[in-house]
């Protein structure tokens, strides 16, 4: 499968979401919700564990990613990610980069190959 990059940075073809979704697996569906349930001390149940990726032209969206903020604003500037943005590195992914340093690697990395 070719390596889809999330507008953020992050791979979304290496998130645990996105591989149960893909799966059709409720098993790793609720091995994730329980995961991400003590890590982010919110409660999830296995069938919010469904997401196609963020760039992806469909429905099925783990919820933070029809929230997220750095999302919206790559889909409102038409940018594939945030490498190619006017505005690279703006204060939101600043801000986000400190919890996920390896998405500012990736988009790093794009930046400096286009």
């Amino acid at each position: 499968m070719e390596k889809m990059i999330a507008v953020c940075g992050l791979v979304c073809t290496e998130c645990p979401a996105f591989i149960a979704t893909q799966k059709e697996s409720d098993e790793e569906r609720k091995k994730v919700a329980e995961m991400w349930s003590k890590e982010f001390k919110v409660e999830l149940k296995p069938e919010d564990i469904n997401c196609d990726g963020c760039i992806a032209d469909s429905e099925r969206l783990f919820s933070h990613t029809q929230v997220c903020e750095i999302r919206k604003c790559g889909l409102d500037k038409k940018v594939k990610n945030c490498a190619h943005c006017e505005e690279y590195t703006c204060e939101k992914l600043t801000d986000f980069f400190k919890m996920a340093p390896e998405a500012k690697t990736t988009l790093d990395e794009i930046r400096k190959n286009r």
